[in-house]
């Protein structure tokens, strides 16, 4: 068991967050709170997620494995999450008591926490009905699980109806609710109330995890106006996609099919996530005012699970290919023994587990692939081969699509409802490795891309075959099948052991 001394642990986590959305990353003063927090810890620059779906990137979350390993490749599957000890387990056996509050999408459930306040999905919350989205809770849940009963100027079914009715689209009105019929607001209820009654005597870990602002992308005011004129203009529209994946074309003659001009929107969904951020970040406000009022030592961390097209190319969401647009993440630390600085290593949402576990029990679990980022946060120079590269998956198995390819969906190809998580523009098999300022993208077809992410952020310039950039290409590849065998699986461990090396960096 730890002693007193033990920090709490606060994991705030968005749903969706573009990197370059904030003014420490470039963007408008969105998050201010969550800015001055990790100027005051460590912000990793170049963070990159295992997966640009939720479920998948979630579990690596928890796991500390690549979804090869941990073999939930899709949302539908977190049951099948494959692991030998996830964060809760390194936690709750260190004598934490464990509280979550917000969306879930994770393989573990209500009783494997001491408290939860949720399920908080993007069109419903803990009380949702039969009309509840897919995987909300159509059932009763406890009363000391669910929303406080509303008052009397708020109406949350009403809301959730509304939001329903949205369709996943973008609100070109402000949202005609109360602000605290928002789910920010309701999650961040839940987590202090789980603050206020959490036993004193132990450790505390927190999991905060927003909705937003991933679609239906709406906020009310005074956040609907509140970035209008400071909306970034976008480097690119739909007329770049004839020179891009084919995944990217694919999804946007879905779309306006299904919704004929919604790029028109760009301006409002930009807002509109702009505005959500500050509302969130708001509500991040609140919880580090009761948190520093406490006076418990805390680590903080701050992440995204993946990103937003947010317009970039003409699309919205995500679901198409491995764009830094979805695959980069903002990640950074707070809190007792953690150095203020920008590190510019390629880490990985899957170095969040292993981080925890080294620097609060002094020991990492069989089957983690993650590394741990302890020495970073103290400061220290760390190597280049282990940290100049990261790998990405992407795939829902079996063989890719072609371009052409219409086959039935879960969904139907009438009217104007779609997912863009769909198994044309995510079948098959896709890996992503970066490498210094390059980034190749492969599938399972053979095609490659290639792209420099100095002079082409955005990648719309595929250098695959250039003649001035094989050499960079084969260096690429080789990389990538090193990190697809360190991504191959350790469990289940058998009677030989294998070797490790400390932090686990395996090419220190």
């Amino acid at each position: 068991m730890p002693g007193s001394r033990s920090p709490d642990v606060l994991l705030l986590m968005t749903d969706q967050q573009r990197v370059g959305c904030t003014a420490a990353q470039g963007g408008p003063d969105t998050m201010p709170r969550t800015d001055a927090l990790l100027a005051a810890g460590t912000r990793f620059e170049r963070a990159y997620t295992s997966s640009p779906v939720c479920v998948p990137a979630r579990t690596s979350l928890l796991t500390g494995r690549f979804p090869t390993a941990h073999r939930v490749r899709q949302n539908s599957t977190a049951r099948h999450a494959s692991f030998g000890t996830d964060l809760l387990d390194v936690l709750r056996d260190a004598g934490y008591s464990l509280h979550f509050s917000g969306k879930p999408h994770m393989h573990p459930g209500p009783d494997d926490f001491d408290s939860y306040s949720g399920p908080f999905f993007h069109d419903s919350g803990p009380s949702a009905g039969p009309d509840a989205s897919p995987g909300a809770s159509a059932t009763p849940i406890p009363s000391d699980r669910s929303d406080p009963p509303a008052p009397p100027d708020r109406d949350p079914a009403a809301f959730e109806q509304w939001l329903r009715e949205l369709d996943h689209g973008v609100a070109d009105v402000p949202t005609p609710f109360a602000l605290e019929d928002q789910f920010p607001v309701r999650i961040v209820d839940g987590a202090l109330q789980a603050l206020d009654t959490a036993p004193a005597d132990r450790p505390q870990f927190t999991w905060v995890s927003f909705p937003e602002p991933h679609n239906p992308y709406q906020v009310p005011e005074p956040y609907f106006s509140m970035f209008e004129d400071q909306i970034p203009e976008r480097a690119t529209d739909a007329s770049v996609l004839d020179g891009m994946d084919w995944r990217f074309r694919w999804l946007h003659r879905l779309i306006e099919e299904k919704r004929p001009g919604f790029d028109r929107q760009w301006r409002r969904y930009r807002a509109n996530y702009l505005g959500m951020l500050r509302l969130i970040d708001d509500q991040i406000g609140r919880l580090l005012d009761a948190i520093a009022e406490g006076g418990r030592e805390t680590i903080i961390v701050v992440l995204s699970d993946h990103g937003d097209f947010v317009g970039e190319y003409g699309l919205q969401r995500k679901g198409a290919a491995m764009p830094d647009a979805l695959m980069r993440i903002p990640l950074g630390f707070s809190g007792p023994g953690i150095v203020p600085q920008v590190r510019e290593e390629l880490v990985s949402i899957i170095d969040i587990m292993p981080t925890l576990a080294e620097r609060l029990t002094g020991a990492i679990p069989d089957g983690v692939q993650g590394r741990s980022l302890d020495p970073l946060l103290r400061g220290e120079k760390v190597p280049e081969e282990e940290f100049g590269s990261i790998l990405g998956e992407l795939g829902y198995g079996g063989v890719s699509y072609e371009e052409t390819d219409r086959p039935p969906l879960h969904f139907s190809y009438e009217g104007a409802g779609f997912d863009e998580l769909n198994s044309v523009t995510l079948g098959g098999e896709m890996r992503m490795l970066v490498h210094g300022h390059h980034k190749l993208v492969v599938d399972d077809h053979g095609h490659d891309t290639l792209h420099d992410l100095t002079a082409d952020p955005l990648e719309i310039h595929d250098l695959s075959e250039d003649p001035e950039h094989q050499e960079i290409r084969s260096d690429l590849h080789r990389r990538l099948v090193r990190w697809m065998m360190r991504a191959a699986d350790d469990l289940p461990a058998g009677a030989y052991t294998p070797r490790t090396r400390p932090h686990n960096w395996r090419w220190a």
